[in-house]
């Protein structure tokens, strides 16, 4: 494998992470975040994209980030005031930005029309305007920008006696990055004759010493025709790392000061050779026939630390450290989830051997595998946490599809997001992109009136459209939800019965009518657009969310907006389930959606006509379903003494129980993909392998509620899936 194409690849994936750096500071300063580090880490995010383009000669991404970083600096120094329509610029720079990295990955093309326009629109926010573009090199011109590498524009040196005295502390940082500090003083001993001065005074006694910090600094005095740009060039890579302060002589010469910084001895100076020498000398450790056997009383004591926060040299604790991270391939992480669930249906199978062959629970073997089976949890626990990542990661690419369809239809919007740190597995984040995609191009573009309506029904001319994350139940559910106009039930159903999608005299409720833009081929556009109108959104939506185990719904309310909620697995490896034999098939029920179980009296249960029933549970009466007929596994219905009902809940909120023939037990169960395997079946979530090696199905209890409610069964259903 060719190293620099690792090195390159790893590039890339530390520039997703500045860009989306870039675009939390921006959208941190925009909402009135006016800390000066949120600029300083905005700055350095397109520094540090800059610096890595330049190592790769990636000319057209240096040139851009060249001019997006000039701005940024001028708002770092104060002579640009972050205000909104410079933020709004800002934002539309970071886009490009990312569109000039994503280029460069995969080699797609760019827009240079638009990386012109806006490059012109960053020098126009330069507070000293034409003059400082016509006195920067090349850059008036875009298409003439000549590209060079890491340069810094700064003002001439005053006159006076010719050199500049760098002042240079290095942070415990840079160490850990693998700079070197040596190699820096030996870059600016070749820009002209040097005089190098150590301040040592920062370095403990040899038992406080910690290897990880940094406790040098150097003054180095540098004459010839060396100007501040090649100085500062020396500590491009290592800027914010270090503290660093660049002076001509003459100033210093004027203030009448020796040194920038204090020195062990200002009569000292040593050349590069010698400093080395010197480092070296302090940083190796004496023999025991050096270590004298007592040290001096120190002039003063400091208060003794926390003895369990080792010190840092100068009597403070040493501040916690950010937990190491590592990068892994997904398939090894994959690789390995697999492995987990495979222990953990041999796991079950043992268990199951061991019950078939009667020994008592009290026995040594089966109290090892009560252990090895909460071992074998525990692990698999850890394991999913690995792929359980923050939605976070989907939720940051939502602020630039805003802008832009916001710029589309000339509506101003503002995103809203709540519960970006929400767990879930990495695989249902990287489906969630598409559907959350398409539900908020629907939210501006049909949910949100324009700005005109808007006023007239006494609303802010800017439309809200709020993203939102949450756990609940068990289930990972986001909502995203707009305070538009809501849906016009009246023409959502003209446009259906004109579409043929359902029968002119139908009588429909509110809920069948929005349910009604989920059928595939139903838009409520009047024309094409890059936006909407080719009838292939919300069924796509829907589609693909019923993939990832889950279901959406929707709330709507005339005059204040709509609501689309989705409701998801937290993971698709593993699910805590209750084994239920229903006429001789053995089902999994998820347990997250069971309130309860009970055994139903003869005079709870009510007929209401044909096979529909309902069960009087605590002064309120629940749909009865029977899951045996729900799923064609037989014709009459069973009665209900016979059986055991499951109280469920729906994500709604809406109750219902579930008819079983008997509960087997509650196991945890590693979730196969039926439809991967074999096809959708209606009803069916997924399947898992039991203990004993039988394959049982995974109840989609939602969907089993939802068409027993209606006039058609799932045998009705299935049988559409199977002709379509």
């Amino acid at each position: 494998m060719d190293p620099l194409a690792a090195i390159r690849e790893t590039f890339f994936q530390e520039c997703e992470e500045q860009l989306a750096e870039l675009e939390n500071g921006l959208l941190a300063m925009e909402a009135g975040d006016t800390d000066p580090e949120t600029i300083n880490a905005v700055f350095r995010a397109v520094h540090s994209i800059k610096g890595g383009a330049g190592a790769f000669s990636l000319e057209a991404l240096v040139r851009f980030a060249h001019v997006f970083e000039t701005a940024l600096d001028e708002m770092r120094s104060g002579r640009l005031a972050p205000t909104n329509e410079v933020l709004k610029t800002l934002l539309r720079a970071a886009d490009v930005l990312a569109d000039h990295v994503r280029a460069a990955h995969d080699g797609s093309a760019v827009d240079e029309a638009h990386t012109a326009e806006l490059a012109e629109e960053l020098k126009a926010l330069d507070p000293n305007g034409a003059t400082a573009g016509e006195e920067s090199e090349g850059e008036e011109d875009w298409g003439d920008f000549e590209f060079k590498p890491m340069s810094v524009d700064v003002p001439a040196a005053p006159a006076g006696p010719s050199g500049w005295r760098v002042s240079f502390k290095p942070r415990a940082d840079l160490y850990a990055k693998a700079n070197e500090a040596a190699l820096l003083l030996r870059e600016l001993g070749r820009l002209g004759q040097t005089t190098v001065e150590l301040d040592a005074s920062g370095l403990p006694a040899l038992t406080e010493l910690d290897p990880e910090a940094a406790y040098l600094a150097w003054t180095v005095t540098v004459t010839g025709d060396a100007d501040e740009t090649s100085i500062r060039e020396v500590f491009e890579f290592v800027d914010g790392d270090c503290e660093l302060e660049v002076s001509p002589l003459a100033a210093v010469a004027a203030e009448g000061e020796a040194s920038a910084t204090p020195v062990e001895d200002p009569g000292e100076t040593l050349d590069i050779g010698a400093l080395l020498a010197r480092v070296q000398a302090v940083a190796e450790p004496p023999s025991p026939q050096q270590v004298p056997p007592a040290a001096p009383a120190p002039a003063a004591v400091a208060t003794p630390a926390d003895p369990s926060s080792p010190p840092d040299g100068q009597g403070q604790p040493r501040k916690p450290e950010a937990g190491a991270t590592i990068r892994v391939d997904l398939e090894r992480v994959d690789r390995l989830i697999d492995l987990v669930g495979e222990l953990v249906i041999n796991q079950a199978m043992l268990s199951q051997r061991v019950m078939e062959a009667g020994f008592a629970r009290a026995s040594g073997v089966a109290m090892g595998l009560d252990e090895l089976e909460q071992l074998t949890r525990e692990i698999q626990d850890s394991v999913m946490a690995i792929r359980a990542q923050p939605v976070k990661s989907v939720f940051q690419r939502m602020p630039r599809l805003v802008r832009e369809v916001a710029a589309m239809t000339g509506k101003p919007v503002r995103l809203v997001t709540e519960g970006e740190g929400t767990e879930v597995d990495k695989t249902v984040i990287e489906r969630l992109a598409d559907p959350l995609t398409h539900m908020i191009r629907n939210a501006i573009d049909h949910g949100l009136e324009s700005p005109e309506k808007r006023a007239a029904a006494g609303k802010p001319a800017e439309g809200v459209v709020r993203l939102t994350a949450a756990h609940r139940s068990g289930r990972i559910v986001i909502e995203v939800a707009d305070d538009g106009g809501g849906i016009n039930r009246e023409r959502v159903k003209s446009i259906a019965i004109e579409k043929g999608l359902v029968a002119p005299d139908a009588a429909l409720s509110d809920e069948e009518i929005d349910n009604l833009i989920f059928m595939p081929g139903f838009s409520t556009a009047s024309e094409v657009s890059d936006i909407s109108g080719r009838g292939v959104g919300m069924d796509v939506v829907r589609r693909s969310i019923q993939a990832l185990g889950g279901r959406i719904t929707i709330s709507s309310r005339p005059g204040k907006g709509s609501t689309f909620t989705m409701s998801l697995p937290l993971t698709l490896a593993v699910l805590d389930g209750m084994v239920v034999s229903v006429q001789g098939q053995t089902l999994v029920a998820p347990i997250t959606a069971i309130v309860e179980t009970l055994l139903p009296k003869a005079g709870d249960v009510h007929s209401l006509g044909g096979s529909a029933r309902v069960i009087a549970i605590r002064d309120t009466y629940v749909p009865l379903i029977d899951v045996g007929m729900a799923l064609g596994y037989r014709a009459g219905p069973l009665d209900a003494t016979q059986g055991v009902a499951l109280l469920i809940e729906g994500e709604g909120g809406a109750r219902a129980a579930l008819l079983v023939d008997a509960i087997q037990g509650q196991r945890q169960v590693v979730i196969k993909s039926l439809e991967a395997n074999y096809r959708q079946v209606p009803g069916v979530a997924a399947a898992t392998i039991l203990g004993d090696g039988r394959v049982a199905l995974i109840l989609d209890i939602d969907t089993i509620v939802a068409v027993s409610r209606g006039a058609d069964s799932l045998r009705a259903e299935k049988r559409l899936a199977a002709t379509g």
